[in-house]
């Protein structure tokens, strides 16, 4: 079966920069485009970025020039570089796997990590 595991949350002052990972198993992990969703406290999953099968990605306009999603199909695992972080990036940050090669902004039909925190102080 799927399992993603996500590293790399923490605690870090506004402007600063943190990188998450998720290593990915259980499939062919080159054949699935992969993303990055985030829920903070009160609100609803939403997606953060994505990428397919050819590293086309994809982002939100909320994260559009900070953010850059990597894949490194060696090694089954994919990144978030989060850059000038603000304190409304604060939130459980989940890795996912589609089901195919292409990606949707939805949350439906995805595989799920159990999700790493990430918490910007001002």
């Amino acid at each position: 079966q799927v399992q993603l595991v996500e590293s790399g949350g923490g605690l870090v002052q506004a402007g600063g920069s943190l990188r998450l990972s998720c290593a990915a198993s259980g499939r062919t992990f080159s054949r699935y485009a992969m993303g990055w969703f985030r829920q903070a406290p009160g609100k609803e999953r939403e997606f953060v970025a994505a990428i397919n099968w050819s590293d086309g990605s994809s982002y939100a306009d909320s994260v559009k020039g900070r953010f850059t999603i990597s894949r490194d199909n060696a090694k089954s695992t994919v990144y978030l570089q989060m850059n000038s972080l603000k304190p409304e990036d604060t939130a459980v940050y989940y890795c996912a796997q589609y089901s195919g090669i292409y990606y949707y902004t939805g949350v439906q039909n995805l595989y799920w990590g159990q999700g790493t925190q990430v918490t910007v102080s001002s």
